[in-house]
């Protein structure tokens, strides 16, 4: 019996994989020349750490995230990037009596064996690890150390001759578009500060001029964090790069533009957004971070309770009306709202989204970019959008009256349509919309659900730490003994934060026929909240206050919820 059927056979065993389907999957893997391993994972049986755990269960190896391990950098002396990538394989550490410990990702065969032996003569232990997260691993080191090199440059010669050229605009077209300026330190710095932010999981990179120094933070969890500074002297040189980058024009400084970075990198195709904004010190730039490809998520991977999914189900039921999403911005609500259209999204069904911007492409979905200066505003498109025979409709925003009014009729006549506002909780939309100036009958009529949703940061599940709840937080809890609760802590795994991600948290409001008659009753806005909770909406605070008790998140995101 062969090492592949065995290992199938263990799949089944750990109901990964159904046993009538082992047979099949078996001639695939021949046929394509491809190890069950990796076939299982690129057919979505499994994720990369799923069939870790039981790759490790079934080599009998032990097995961990590559970010809880500890790498001792100075062994990293003793290989190429080039071998580890290839190899999969990064040696963590050497103990006293001449242990090394070597992270990998697949068991290793005789050849990597006596590889390593080149690497180091003595006792080995393994331990397994994601590949993907063996290849973040290298990118970071590659991108910090390309950052820091660049840095260092910079510091030398303050980059004299680039920045006496760029103060010419045609002369800086000339030399930024020109071979030879690809090494050169400025560029490099771009470059690398741009490629460094994807293993750090950054959502924004700012670069923020001021009176002697420029600035480079990275968004990371939704909090900024420091990453580098250079001196302003350097800055026209990198100002000239990022808009030549991102099509931006280059002789504009004194009102705010817009652009665009499409870029591959470790073969992931990103999409960088580039806002400027001109400062007493120059222009400051906020590039957002988009990846193409990483649009895959369920509803559970967005935080979606089975509680909350059974009534997003009979939200999504409706073959007509409005569904809203509410919280402020950047709390995930365009994720979301690109997650229920992946849903609906069927052959029969046409679905149009009026954006701005169009953040991720969706197959199948017609996607419109708003367009200010050519007057395709939101109300302008959804009144075109009508006539294109939709039954689903997606608008970024309903940011005026005339939006307001026009999404309204469209869910009562027919048509399913989402939207986002910007309100403080799922019943504050109702009167929102109010203050639009739609009546209280069309809201009424046309509303199917609200969902008002936050991010809170999830705690290092490497670094955690338990303790007892103390007076005030009882109160604050509302509970009459003390508990047992995660805190947190910091750790290399979490770069010393103490937490890792983030979650969403949700409040959703289910317009059911009672409600209805209140809305049209024109009721206030604390006597539908209580309504709504009586019918089964949980709070926002509720629903985050479990998350407090699952030691998913902790007291200090809780209490930080309303804070924006």
């Amino acid at each position: 019996m062969d090492i592949d059927y065995e290992l199938l056979n263990f799949y089944a065993y750990k109901k990964i994989l159904r046993r009538r389907q082992m047979r099949a999957v078996l001639e695939d893997c021949r046929r394509l020349d491809m190890p069950v391993d990796r076939y299982m994972i690129a057919k979505g049986y499994c994720t990369e750490v799923t069939a870790l755990a039981v790759f490790g269960e079934f080599y009998n190896l032990p097995y961990c995230e590559m970010g809880m391990l500890e790498v001792d950098r100075e062994l990293l002396k003793r290989v190429t990037f080039e071998f580890m990538r290839k190899h999969k394989i990064v040696p963590v550490s050497l103990d006293k009596r001449g242990l090394m410990l070597f992270a990998i990702a697949r068991p290793l065969d005789f050849s990597d064996m006596s590889l390593l032996g080149k690497i180091h003569i003595g006792p080995m232990d393994f331990i397994l690890v994601p590949s993907v997260q063996i290849d973040i691993f290298i990118d970071s080191i590659v991108a910090v150390q390309s950052t820091a090199n660049a840095l260092e440059d910079l510091q030398r010669n303050r980059d004299k001759e680039l920045v006496a050229q760029a103060k010419d605009v045609a002369l800086m077209n000339q030399i930024t578009k020109d071979d030879d300026v690809i090494n050169n330190p400025a560029v490099r710095l771009v470059d690398s500060v741009i490629r460094e932010a994807i293993p750090f999981r950054a959502s924004d990179i700012h670069i923020e001029p001021f009176e002697k120094v420029v600035k480079v933070r990275y968004r990371i969890d939704g909090d900024l964090q420091m990453r580098a500074e250079f001196p302003i002297e350097s800055y026209p040189a990198i100002c000239a790069r990022l808009k030549i980058l991102s099509g931006i024009s280059i002789a504009e400084r004194r009102v705010p533009q817009d652009g665009r970075i499409s870029m591959a990198i470790n073969g992931t195709d990103f999409d960088f957004r580039v806002s400027t904004l001109p400062t007493v010190y120059g222009e400051k730039f906020v590039i957002r971070i988009l990846d193409k490809t990483s649009f895959n998520f369920t509803r559970q991977d967005l935080g979606f309770t089975p509680e909350e999914n059974q009534v997003i189900d009979k939200i999504l039921a409706h073959s007509y009306g409005i569904v809203l999403l509410t919280g402020p911005t950047g709390c995930g609500k365009s994720t979301t709202l690109y997650s229920f259209l992946r849903e609906i999204n069927k052959p029969n069904v046409n679905v149009i989204t009026i954006e701005d911007p169009v953040e991720y492409t969706l197959h199948g979905v017609n996607q419109v970019q708003v367009n200010v200066k050519a007057d395709l505003t939101f109300s302008r498109v959804l009144r075109s959008v009508l006539r294109q025979d939709p039954d689903v409709i997606m608008v970024g925003e309903i940011r005026d009256e005339d939006t307001a009014e026009i999404a309204v009729r469209a869910a009562i006549t027919g048509h399913l349509v989402f939207s986002t506002l910007h309100t403080n909780d799922a019943p504050g939309a109702i009167i929102r919309l109010e203050d639009m100036k739609v009546s209280d009958y069309l809201v009424a009529d046309a509303l199917v659900g609200v969902i008002a949703q936050r991010l809170v940061k999830r705690l290092c599940p490497a670094c955690r730490k338990r303790s007892r709840t103390t007076e005030t937080e009882m109160k604050l809890l509302e509970l009459e003994q003390p508990v047992s609760l995660f805190r947190a802590q910091g750790c290399q795994y979490c770069s010393n934060t103490g937490y890792k991600g983030r979650i969403a948290v949700h409040e959703i409001m289910y317009i059911s026929d009672t409600l209805k008659s209140a809305i049209n009753d024109g009721k206030p806005l604390e006597e539908l909240r209580s309504m709504a909770v009586r019918e089964g909406m949980v709070s926002l605070w509720e629903s985050c206050k479990q998350l407090v008790f699952r030691g998913i998140t902790d007291i200090p995101e809780l209490m930080g919820l309303f804070d924006d």
